[in-house]
């Protein structure tokens, strides 16, 4: 028989047993669409985050006190370390010590809300130096002056606010000069900034800027830094730059075995090796996860095959006394089994590209970021290919099956 007709009364079969064939392949549907949704929303993920590196610049080094964490549970000792001081900073601010550094700043982060009158907003209140943020990230105010390195000398009560933060405590009025409280201080706003949305990995329209000394001193109560930015003249300068960072924090810290250092440093390569690795790995083994189901697919399948083979007996007996071979009945169902997992998985790629980008959009609202949707071509390849070799592998017992059966006990079959 031609593989032509073969495919045509392959066809006919399942077209015969609409509902049978659709409840069958739902596990491959579902297995399919999954590894769609994994690979995308992990593709759009890896993306992004790294759309938000790149927004820090090359150039750009950050020092965090602790030990590098290996785990989840090593970032609360991270952030409750305490290696990185004032002694760290201006070690690190000799040209003799390193010599390749643009500029450098400590940054300590405020828990807690901001209020102004009646009204109160949850923002993210950063210690930082106003200057140093201009430059990485090119903000400017739209209102104001920012603070200057004199204010963060002086300790000054002076705040920088976002531009959401201005409409929830202000609305429409003027905002420079007047008093804002964060933990029963107050401070005076300075400047305001435009609307600039995310960058990197916070909301500046969400943000409340004060000098790093004010929040060290009168709102933690503490003498380190939750972290170190520093910028390296050029991109091409960076890893002397951290190696010249390394030699000094040691020489500050009194460490002479590197396994002991009490800081860390990230750059812009290192955090993309480290988040490109992380998602790889969580994408395979939610896709090995997920691929369970289409050996439950599978399985699904076979039965299916069993019992139809069971109530063909008849049709196989006609076909063989009419001349049909052991192949050409294996073909057959062989065809059959291929075509419905190759359909579900065609429907499984379509559900999932439809999913993913509605998974994208939704994150992205969730996380206050744009995350674009990226569609996985080779999880679509692969998709199908796996779908038609779980057709080949589980057809291929009932199809045996269905090619040796006697022709004339097979006719006499009831």
């Amino acid at each position: 028989m031609k593989i032509k007709q073969t495919f045509r009364v392959a066809l006919a079969s399942l077209k015969t047993n609409k509902l049978r064939s659709t409840l069958t392949i739902l596990g491959i549907v579902i297995g399919i669409t999954s590894i769609m949704i994994v690979m995308s929303v992990g593709n759009s993920a890896e993306k992004m985050i790294l759309g938000e590196i790149g927004g820090m610049g090359p150039e750009i080094i950050v020092i965090r006190p602790g030990r590098q964490p290996k785990g989840p549970s090593d970032f609360a000792e991270t952030l409750l370390s305490n290696s990185l001081t004032v002694r760290d900073i201006e070690a690190l601010s000799k040209k003799s010590n390193v010599p390749f550094l643009a500029d450098i700043a400590p940054s300590v982060i405020v828990p807690g809300g901001v209020s102004y009158g009646g009204e109160t907003y949850q923002g993210m209140n950063f210690g930082w130096s106003a200057e140093m943020m201009a430059d990485m990230f090119d903000i400017i105010p739209e209102e104001g002056q920012f603070f200057t390195e004199d204010d963060i000398k002086q300790k000054a009560s002076v705040a920088v606010i976002g531009s959401k933060v201005k409409k929830e405590l202000f609305g429409d009025s003027d905002a420079i000069g007047k008093n804002i409280k964060i933990k029963n201080r107050n401070f005076r706003v300075v400047a305001t900034l435009e609307p600039k949305g995310q960058v990197s990995f916070f909301n500046v329209d969400e943000m409340i800027l004060l000098p790093y000394s004010t929040a060290q001193s009168y709102l933690l109560g503490v003498d380190y830094y939750h972290e170190v930015i520093a910028m390296a003249e050029t991109p091409e300068l960076v890893e002397a730059t951290v190696r010249d960072i390394e030699i000094t924090l040691r020489e500050s810290h009194s460490i002479t075995d590197s396994s002991k250092d009490d800081f860390y440093i990230v750059t812009q390569e290192g955090m993309v090796e480290q988040i490109t690795s992380i998602i790889g790995i969580l994408t395979a083994f939610l896709s090995v996860v997920v691929a369970i189901s289409l050996l439950v697919g599978g399985i699904g399948i076979m039965n299916i095959m069993f019992v139809s083979v069971t109530e063909r007996t008849r049709e196989i007996g006609l076909r063989k006394a009419i001349g049909a071979t052991k192949k050409d009945i294996l073909s057959q169902f062989l065809i059959e089994a291929v075509l419905l997992t190759g359909f579900g998985g065609f429907i499984g790629i379509v559900l999932g590209a439809i999913l993913s980008f509605g998974a994208s959009i939704g994150v992205g609202q969730a996380l206050g970021s744009k995350m674009g949707f990226v569609f996985p071509w080779s999880a679509a390849a692969m998709g199908l290919a796996v779908s038609a070799f779980v057709g080949l592998v589980f057809g291929l017992v009932p199809a045996k099956k269905a090619a040796n059966k006697d022709a004339i006990e097979a006719l006499r079959y009831e």
